[in-house]
């Protein structure tokens, strides 16, 4: 058939039809096996294309509070509904480093002064740059400060984990990582609790350093001595020439002036098993969830070496941010490629919790006595040191959060 002939070919079908001779007219062959020749250069398609298949959302989740201003890491609920989140110093204006949500918007919390910048030699006395905000069982509430600004070297007494009694809306207990501890290249990114540990109870971090040495960090909160444990072991390392695709684009450092360079964050995400004998962690580069032995991690006599073979690999994951674990046994991993959360069940499989466009880069997890899992979306990969430069990010960065019907961990 002349291509010239086929919109007279449909005016005699349509007529053909119309008088009763629907069986005998002739038939146009579909669009959509027309090639862009046969259909003639300039011609508007006289078939109107189908609707074609799209994302298909999973989970129904709900904005909390929206942030105009820097963009928020961390978030924690206490057992009486109190949101905290925080906002680490990395190049956008940051006025306090940590917040309370107060009917969708965050204030500076316990106080302004504390969130100043402190001078030099008096980096106890306040915050310097904020990863991590997590309320305990004991409804605490503990600031993980990573003593680094622009994630350059950690100071010496700026990385410090500081406890806030939610009643008096004050300063407890302020523990400052010795050197040896928080190295100079240390980025201390996440932090759980086991209360029942030794007197006051232990504290774990995951130290994600992008250039030097990643390791578990083991706290003693009575007497605030700390260790560094799994040093540069495999688990708690970047995956080398690990690449994400996000946004169905690669994500590469892309520094202006610089080497571009493959994501070389280690151990970052971190959660505890129900009954508190697994650390579960994961490298920010790597699609695998590791655990490890807390008995282990927690006896500072033990050699690394004997820590190091209770690790297991427990497969692959999602990429992930933020971890998070219920009273059920299950562990909650963010996926920062599929703009999606999904949970590993006790038999090792996962499900879709949240799939949604809307999640874009969901950073940290947070489950609440509410029955709510809260997670932040901050859009950490349109950053302008993922895009040559360019800032990609557009405001409002968002506190989600999705019913999810599951109780915290509460290890007391």
């Amino acid at each position: 058939m002349r291509v010239d002939s086929y919109a007279s070919v449909l005016v005699l079908a349509l007529v053909a039809s119309s008088a009763g001779c629907k069986d005998h007219a002739p038939q146009p062959p579909e669009l959509s096996t027309l090639t862009g020749a046969a259909l003639g250069e300039g011609r508007v398609p006289i078939v109107t294309e189908p609707k074609l298949a799209s994302w298909a959302p999973e989970g129904r989740i709900e904005t909390v509070a929206t942030f105009n201003g820097a963009m928020p890491t961390g978030v924690t609920v206490s057992r009486s509904g109190r949101i905290f989140v925080n906002y680490p110093r990395w190049g956008d204006d940051v006025p306090f480093t940590v917040g309370e949500v107060k009917l969708g918007t965050a204030v500076a919390y316990p106080n302004e002064a504390i969130n100043r910048v402190p001078a030099p030699g008096k980096l106890e006395s306040g915050f310097l740059a904020v990863q991590s905000v997590v309320v305990d069982p004991l409804d605490r509430l503990w600031v993980l400060d990573t003593g680094s600004i622009k994630m350059g070297k950690s100071e010496l007494g700026g990385a410090k984990l500081v406890g806030i009694d939610l009643q008096k809306d004050a300063v407890f207990k302020t523990i400052v990582f010795p050197r040896n501890v928080a190295l100079p290249t240390s980025y201390p990114n996440d932090v759980r609790f086991d209360l029942r540990r030794g007197k006051a109870g232990m504290a774990f971090i995951t130290d994600s350093a992008g250039e030097g040495s990643n390791a578990i960090i083991v706290v003693d909160l009575d007497s605030g001595r700390s260790w560094r444990r799994l040093v540069d072991h495999p688990s708690t390392k970047a995956e080398k020439g690990f690449l994400p695709i996000v946004e169905g684009r690669p994500m590469m450092n892309r520094d202006p002036g610089k080497p571009v360079k493959n994501l070389s964050m280690g151990a970052d995400g971190i959660a505890i098993s129900n009954d508190g004998k697994l650390l579960y962690y994961c490298p920010l580069a790597s699609r695998r969830l590791y655990a490890v032995s807390t008995d282990a991690l927690a006896d500072e006599k033990l050699p690394d070496a004997e820590v190091a073979k209770t690790v297991k690999d427990l497969g692959e994951k999602p990429a992930s941010d933020g971890l998070e674990s219920d009273a059920d046994g299950r562990v909650y991993a963010t996926s920062y490629e599929g703009n999606a959360i999904l949970r590993r069940r006790s038999d090792g499989l996962y499900e879709t919790l949240v799939s949604d466009t809307r999640v874009l880069w969901p950073d940290t997890l947070s489950l609440a006595n509410d029955g709510f899992l809260y997670f932040t979306a901050n859009q950490l990969h349109r950053q302008p040191q993922y895009n040559d430069g360019v800032e990609r990010r557009q405001k409002p960065y968002v506190l989600f959060r999705v019913k999810v019907d599951a109780n915290p961990v509460a290890l007391k």
